[in-house]
């Protein structure tokens, strides 16, 4: 017989001895597949990869960016997952603030100042955003359907939505697209910092990390969300208000997800399309679960997958590759990361005529 059980708790020098050990090893069998498949040095590419990403003090600045995008969908998502909801929505959530924020935009660029323009889109995004997750939300506390089904399905909607507004907004006629909004007047555009427009984003990214660990871990929402999450019923016997809290927490989910969607409007792109998000909703999932929920370690995990992303981009484009071959890499070092996460939590055993071996 074969079956799996979950390890007692490894100490963590050991479990972070053993995941670095695991990435070099993963970049390892990355350079034999480099080499069998195109005859180049892995050593140069990986070089490349690191040029791709920190060549320039700008390219440095925009995988800061992305990072801090990305670990703010993860940490919205987090909440969620901690309470075992599924949230996939978070794609959708993006989308629908980033809606927001570009109908106040371009509705009431000419008639607010600024400051107030900015706030206007900042409450209408958080609010959409916590509207838009409520919904699944509210249908999982009173008739208990599948939340996964449920906020994924709500991602095709706002993506319809938005292609539709796309369409009604579009600059010129006929082009099918909106193309940069206010660039003339730049109402609604987040200010630079220090004359750096990356910077914002960054210091957003890292003040919500702080905040997400402080409410999770010291904050009595933070604990009813883990109670809720161990077990509905026993958070019933203790007097904690199961449905209350999973309505309560996908509202702060998706309001985070709405102020992602937010900073990409008014922060970076200053544009809406479809693929504004840019699949971070599905990213984040594997962001938040690689740090097992921990919004510090969730840092790590997002600067290297946008690490490889960029990495994969340039070596694509200075070998002249297919950027799928970046993103065979990035996959076995994902896949390294997955089996090692798995085994550091749970051993496979073995048992044979009462003897028992472990894995």
């Amino acid at each position: 017989m074969i079956h799996i059980v979950k390890r007692k708790e490894m100490p963590f020098a050991h479990a972070m001895a053993i995941r670095f050990g695991v990435i070099g090893l993963a970049l390892i069998v990355c350079g034999i597949v480099t080499m069998l498949t195109t005859g180049l040095s892995p050593i140069d590419v990986y070089g490349t990869m690191v040029s791709g990403a920190f060549g320039t003090m700008r390219k440095t600045w925009i995988l800061l960016q992305e990072t801090a995008i990305l670990l703010c969908v993860s940490l919205a998502l987090v909440p969620a997952f901690r309470m075992k909801f599924w949230n996939l929505g978070g794609e959708g959530q993006i989308l629908i603030g980033a809606f927001a924020a570009a109908a106040c935009m371009i509705t009431l660029g000419n008639s607010l100042p600024a400051p107030v323009l900015i706030l206007v889109m900042l409450a209408t995004s958080l609010l959409a955003g916590g509207v838009w997750a409520l919904i699944p939300a509210f249908f999982k506390a009173r008739w208990n359907t599948n939340e996964t089904l449920f906020t994924l399905m709500m991602n095709y909607v706002a993506t319809q939505l938005v292609a539709y507004f796309v369409i009604v907004w579009e600059v010129p006629k006929g082009s099918g697209n909106i193309g940069i909004i206010n660039q003339s007047s730049e109402a609604g555009w987040l200010p630079t910092l220090m004359h750096n427009k990356y910077l914002l984003i960054v210091l957003v990214a890292i003040a919500l990390t702080v905040a997400m660990y402080v409410y999770l871990n010291y904050g009595k929402q933070g604990y009813e969300i883990a109670v809720v999450g161990e077990s509905p019923n026993t958070a019933r016997y203790v007097g904690i208000k199961v449905n209350r809290v999973i309505m309560r927490t996908l509202v702060i989910s998706g309001a985070l997800c709405g102020l992602v969607g937010f900073l990409l409007v008014a922060g970076s792109a200053h544009t809406l399309t479809t693929s504004l998000a840019g699949g971070r909703g599905f990213t984040a999932v594997m962001v938040a679960w690689l740090a097992k929920f921990n919004p510090f370690i969730m840092v790590g995990s997002s600067m290297l997958l946008e690490f490889m992303s960029s990495g994969a981009g340039e070596i694509s484009t200075i070998y002249g590759l297919n950027h799928s071959f970046g993103d065979i890499l990035t996959g076995i070092i994902l896949f390294f990361i997955i089996g090692t996460e798995f085994f550091i939590t749970y051993k496979v055993v073995f048992s044979k005529k009462g003897a028992e071996q472990h894995v």
